[in-house]
């Protein structure tokens, strides 16, 4: 038996979430039209795809992952393929190099910016496959932090009082870095003095720069 299109779109009508019908309803006039038509074009491939609203924004997830997404901007549209890196059609991600608010469609202001329907499809049914395989994108390797420089007058003032040396050299770098940041975000020279006068007095104690917030130091 062939289902008619209308029917199709009837049916996933009852897969759609309310609170992304909000989303597209709250959303600029020329964004409604074309959120709705990639959302109809998500629904017809992918009749078993599962919409949530993921950090403010509809997401549309097929196997339990994340497939693709749609946002609306003050003036523009983006739709991104999570597992774009991974499909045959390099000029997906290539749009969202430079920004990633652009998508992978570039910035999209009207339904004639958008590919062919045929073409979105297909995109959709390869985002499908890739999570039925289980495929993976690789994690972007996180380069490791270097360590502080420690400016010269805070290198001379720990020189001199060997309590707050020994405890610094201990300090993990975001901690060291974190009391650097502050001695150098000092607006004026009597204000950095004061600040490093401070940090030798709280790192001699082995206190890091925010010690006052933490439970720790409260209940001693």
């Amino acid at each position: 038996m062939i289902i008619g299109w209308k029917h199709i779109k009837r049916l996933a009508m009852h897969k759609k979430s309310p609170l992304i019908d909000a989303y597209i309803a709250k959303s600029a006039d020329f964004a409604k039209p074309i959120l709705e038509h990639f959302r109809d074009l998500v629904h017809q491939a992918c009749p078993d795809v599962e919409e949530k609203m993921k950090w403010s924004f509809p997401h549309f997830d097929y196997k339990g992952e994340m497939m693709c997404s749609i946002a609306a901007f003050k003036q523009h549209c983006a739709i991104n393929f999570w597992k774009a890196t991974l499909m045959k059609d390099a000029s997906l991600v290539e749009n969202a190099k430079a920004e990633t608010s652009m998508g992978h469609f570039g910035r999209i202001t009207s339904l004639k910016e958008l590919p062919s329907d045929k073409k979105i499809v297909s995109y959709i049914k390869e985002a499908m496959l890739l999570n039925e395989e289980g495929k993976k994108v690789a994690k972007a390797k996180v380069a490791p932090k270097k360590e502080a420089t420690v400016p010269a007058d805070v290198a001379a003032a720990l020189k001199k009082n060997k309590s707050a040396q020994t405890w610094f050299n201990e300090f993990s770098s975001s901690a060291k870095r974190e009391y650097i940041d502050w001695i150098n975000d000092a607006k004026s020279e009597d204000t950095r003095l004061k600040r490093l006068e401070q940090m030798i007095e709280w790192v001699a104690e082995g206190k890091p720069r925010n010690w006052k917030y933490m439970d720790k130091y409260k209940n001693a």
